[in-house]
């Protein structure tokens, strides 16, 4: 790595506006997209916390709900980077239309079984692995989609956008489905997301398809698997993100396992408290993903820094005597891993070639989503082994000590350095070439 390895992005030339906040709404298609994504994020997240419930009611345990978290993501852990190959190969809008079909009838499926009082904990499972094996081709997919949708100039601007329509549905989803659980049950969380998912289909269809910004597929061809990961591994500004990515969804991104055992165990809240803590996590995301809207460089020594904060941030909830302190921790770990995010994601998908892009996020959905298909039974175990205080102090301080080992590993590669600079206290702190 060289001196001038502090890899950045500039998003525009000048200072942005809160009007440019939002310029990929301009373009026609990708408002049509967002407007289907609120729903169908809204509904994903009630899915998930009435699932996770619906588990520790029928079992009692923590691990279990765990389980149900490795049967999700697990099938990206071992299926992951077969999902960028194909993601490069056929047209985005089919594999979508696909995978939410096939997540909408899984979804209609768990929810007769459940409003008919005939779901079992396998029933759960077996959802969650066909949801997960969907999850497979969907996520690269819509990932990459978003190119075709808004093209090279609004790209940043619509991934921010999509992750502030992610967290609006994770703070809705959570606290209407914990309200749905207490009140009714959660079989009709899942009737939702399956009409979620119908909704989405619908949308894929009446998008104009000749303002597409299309990319041309890859062709078959041996060892593409193989030049994905070796472009990702080639390029620090993709490596050293999806290292400290696997930290933080082992250990950090297992938040849902976690608040389930806070809301049982710790505060004895049940479902509605578990809904609450959800929505304030993702209450804080989406005004993290809205300030972001307005940074106009992309550093990789942001996307570590903001790691690492995340990660600390975590460890210190463990540490809030209250549900009023802990919900306040929990709206700041929501921001902090926005940040991250917000800055990961482009730096990702602007550094690599659009040739390659499917598989190269593929890599790093393969170590978001499979990373939490590990930390799932192992965080439950954890939780079930030492409490949920000591394992929230632990999923935080293990990838806070990776973030600040990666950065010592970076400005070592880069011959860096920090330099203090008291006169200008916008930017206290710099990183400059070592001195020879």
């Amino acid at each position: 790595m060289s001196a001038t390895s502090d890899f950045s992005v500039p998003s525009s030339a000048s200072r942005r506006t809160w009007r440019d906040s939002f310029s990929a709404l301009s373009v026609r298609n990708f408002r049509l997209f967002a407007g289907a994504n609120i729903l169908a994020m809204t509904a994903t997240w009630m899915q998930r916390i009435a699932q996770d419930w619906l588990v520790l009611q029928l079992t009692g345990s923590v691990a279990d709900v765990g389980v149900t978290v490795a049967m999700q993501f697990g099938p990206m852990l071992v299926l992951g980077l077969y999902g960028g190959v194909i993601v490069d190969r056929y047209s985005k809008r089919k594999l979508l239309m696909i995978t939410q079909g096939s997540a909408g009838l899984l979804s209609a499926v768990l929810a007769l079984l459940t409003l008919t009082g005939t779901a079992s904990v396998y029933a759960v499972w077996a959802t969650a692995l066909g949801i997960g094996l969907a999850t497979v081709v969907d996520n690269p997919a819509r990932q990459v989609f978003v190119n075709e949708l808004v093209g090279p100039t609004h790209l940043r601007n619509a991934i921010t956008i999509n992750s502030g329509v992610f967290q609006l549905g994770g703070l809705i989803g959570p606290a209407v489905s914990g309200a749905l659980i207490a009140a009714i049950g959660g079989g009709f969380a899942f009737a939702v997301n399956a009409l979620a998912c119908g909704v989405t289909v619908f949308m894929l269809t009446r998008l104009d398809r000749g303002a597409l910004t299309p990319i041309p597929p890859s062709p078959r061809a041996k060892g593409q698997l193989k030049e994905g990961v070796q472009y990702a591994a080639a390029r620090p500004a993709i490596r050293w993100p999806i290292v400290l990515v696997g930290f933080l969804a082992v250990f950090t991104i297992t938040m849902p396992v976690l608040l389930a055992s806070y809301a049982k165990q710790v505060f004895d809240q049940g479902a509605a408290g578990y809904g609450l803590f959800n929505s304030l996590v993702a209450g804080g995301a989406l005004v993290g993903a809205i300030l972001t809207t307005r940074r106009t460089v992309i550093r990789l020594r942001t996307v570590i820094v903001c790691g690492g904060i995340w990660a600390a941030m975590q460890a210190i909830a463990s540490l809030m005597p209250s549900e009023v302190a802990f919900g306040i921790a929990l709206v700041g770990i929501g921001v902090a891993n926005q940040f991250f995010f917000m800055a990961a994601n482009p730096l990702i998908q602007t550094t690599s070639s659009t040739r390659v892009r499917g598989r190269v996020m593929a890599v790093w959905i393969l170590v978001l989503l499979g990373g939490q298909g590990i930390g799932g039974p192992v965080m439950g175990w954890i939780v079930d082994a030492i409490g949920p205080r000591d394992a929230m102090f632990l999923s935080g301080a293990v990838p806070a000590i990776a973030a600040v080992g990666i950065a010592i590993l970076i400005a070592r590669q880069g011959s860096l350095t920090l330099r203090l600079q008291w006169r200008t206290p916008l930017h206290p702190v710099a990183i400059e070439p070592r001195c020879p």
